[in-house]
């Protein structure tokens, strides 16, 4: 059934308007402007495209890694909905096949059974450097084998993403996976500029969470952030939280890189939309302060970061024009993923988000349906 809406103000993806009508029906948008309908249901605030997030571990209480399952899934989608996210890739950091396998069928199901907002997924490892593992469990890293390419190569996980460290994973494995429809990021890797290059020419399209746990530019070598930096077909993630990076590692980003390649990711662990303060990672704890997560060991452990978090912050932080920051936390993911996405117009899913004058979602559309209001 038809649902008609005029809104306060909308941002298409593009351009503000004021006082638009809109219709949905069948999970994408049938038309907009004109003549409201009679019945039409008033939105106040800024009524803006659904946020597409590509690295999500967690959230709602559940961590991927340790439920790979669909009821996980759910929880992850419900938490991560009260905060603009539409789309999002469940994420699976490095850790046994048998883990991967059950992460995949659980992917493979929610889509299948249709859990809001599950897009695809992304195997963020195995194959990482040591080096650079960040919070990675360091027994499970390894080479790239057949079991995992039998994962990579199932066609019923939706949008598939890789993140590898291109010194442990050769070239023409970089062309396979790609040849798979995997979108392969670089990240967690020591490599120099000119193996990450060479991981570019070969397919490699994304770099993930820029700046962190990757060789930094130097003055005789780029290292993985400068090519990642001057690779203007690439794409790269930025954990916009204040610890991973600074703003103004965020603003050189956004400076250096061509309009459209930088996209707001969250990283986010199983405390977002939960009461509780920490969680068990392998063998380890991670703990909540603030909106810092640091592992026992001593590192930084994902994120509690949202992804309308993400847009406050580089707009209050950086200077980004709302719409830019919108963009680069709806449209920007949803062209690296090749995903439909980032406006609202006439034939696109119904993936909206309600928006008050603070940019706190007051409500969430996935496919027409509403997930989450504050009402």
């Amino acid at each position: 059934m038809a649902q008609s809406f005029i809104a306060e103000q909308l941002f298409d993806g593009t351009e503000l308007h004021s006082n638009v009508a809109l219709v949905v029906d069948e999970g994408k948008v049938v038309a907009v402007g004109g003549e409201p309908a009679a019945d039409a249901v008033a939105l106040r605030g800024l009524l803006a495209p659904g946020l597409i997030d590509v690295q999500v571990n967690g959230g709602g209480g559940a961590l991927f890694n340790n439920d790979p399952t669909v009821n996980a899934l759910g929880k992850m989608s419900a938490a991560h909905a009260r905060y603009g996210t539409t789309g999002f890739m469940p994420t699976l950091i490095t850790d046994e096949v048998s883990v991967m396998h059950k992460a995949a069928e659980a992917v493979s199901a929610a889509i299948r059974e249709g859990v809001p907002g599950v897009i695809g997924v992304h195997f963020e490892g195995p194959h990482l450097s040591v080096p650079k593992k960040g919070t990675h469990e360091e027994k499970f890293i390894r080479a790239l084998s057949d079991d995992e390419l039998a994962i990579f190569a199932r066609d019923d996980l939706g949008l598939k993403m890789v993140t590898l460290a291109p010194e442990n994973v050769a070239p023409a494995d970089i062309e396979k996976l790609v040849a798979l429809g995997v979108k392969v990021c670089l990240g967690h890797s020591n490599a120099d500029g000119k193996t990450v290059a060479a991981a570019v020419t070969a397919g490699a399209t994304g770099f993930t969470h820029l700046f962190n746990a990757m060789s930094p530019l130097h003055s005789r070598d780029p290292g993985m952030v400068g090519t990642a930096l001057i690779s203007d077909g690439c794409w790269c993630g930025l954990i916009a939280d204040g610890h991973h990076v600074s703003a103004e590692a965020m603003i050189l980003a956004i400076k250096a890189k061509p309009r459209g390649k930088i996209m707001l990711v969250t990283d986010a662990m199983s405390l977002v939309a939960s009461e509780e303060k920490s969680f068990p990672l392998f063998d380890r704890i991670v703990t909540r302060e603030g909106d810092r997560l640091t592992s026992t060991t001593g590192e930084l452990a994902g994120s509690h970061l949202d992804m309308i978090g993400a847009v406050r912050n580089t707009r209050d932080w950086c200077g980004v024009e709302l719409a830019e920051a919108l963009r680069m936390a709806a449209l920007y993911p949803a062209q690296f993923l090749g995903a439909q996405g980032g406006y609202i117009e006439a034939g696109a899913p119904a993936d909206m988000i309600l928006l008050d004058d603070q940019l706190q979602v007051q409500k969430t559309w996935i496919g027409g349906q509403e997930v989450f209001s504050t009402d």
